[in-house]
């Protein structure tokens, strides 16, 4: 395990303002943050979602990913090695935008950064993602010898549409 930022790990409850009528709603995410319905639905169901890091000159680079929660953190499992994760152990910031797989207008946008990274699971957690997304019990694009990272990240900031 990889602590990223500071060091301590902070307890956070997901939140997203309820907002009326389909407009945005803006909100920061705190400590003492209540969990909220609308947003842990999407990242419960197999939303598609946009990862934006930053390279090392500063320029974003966006990656389509797939995405998870434990309720108290977004989730996201890769490859070691890939640029993204280059990216995130060198800058924990990041920004992300999910879509509601049945309504293209309903989407949230999140920033936060990476608190914890870790290898712990991700194997485990690659299948579960391959059932939530694909259907399959197993994920089927497994390469000999790569090394599966899950990544949690901590929202500071998160608005919705829809």
């Amino acid at each position: 395990m990889h602590r990223v930022g500071d060091g301590h790990e902070v307890a956070l409850r997901l939140q997203v303002g309820v907002g009326g009528g389909g407009g945005r709603v803006d909100h920061r995410v705190g400590r003492h943050a209540r969990r909220d319905q609308p947003l842990l639905d999407l990242l419960r169901r197999p939303s598609p979602c946009f990862l934006a890091t930053l390279m090392p000159d500063g320029s974003p680079q966006m990656t389509q990913t797939w995405v998870d929660t434990d309720g108290r953190h977004v989730l996201v499992n890769t490859v070691d090695g890939h640029q993204k994760v280059r990216n995130m152990r060198r800058d924990p910031r990041v920004s992300m935008a999910l879509i509601d797989p049945d309504n293209p207008y309903r989407y949230l946008q999140l920033q936060g950064r990476v608190v914890e990274i870790t290898e712990e699971g991700a194997d485990r957690h690659i299948d579960k993602m391959a059932k939530k997304y694909l259907g399959q019990d197993k994920y089927p694009f497994r390469q000999p010898g790569e090394v599966r990272v899950l990544y949690k990240i901590e929202p500071d900031r998160v608005s919705t549409i829809g």
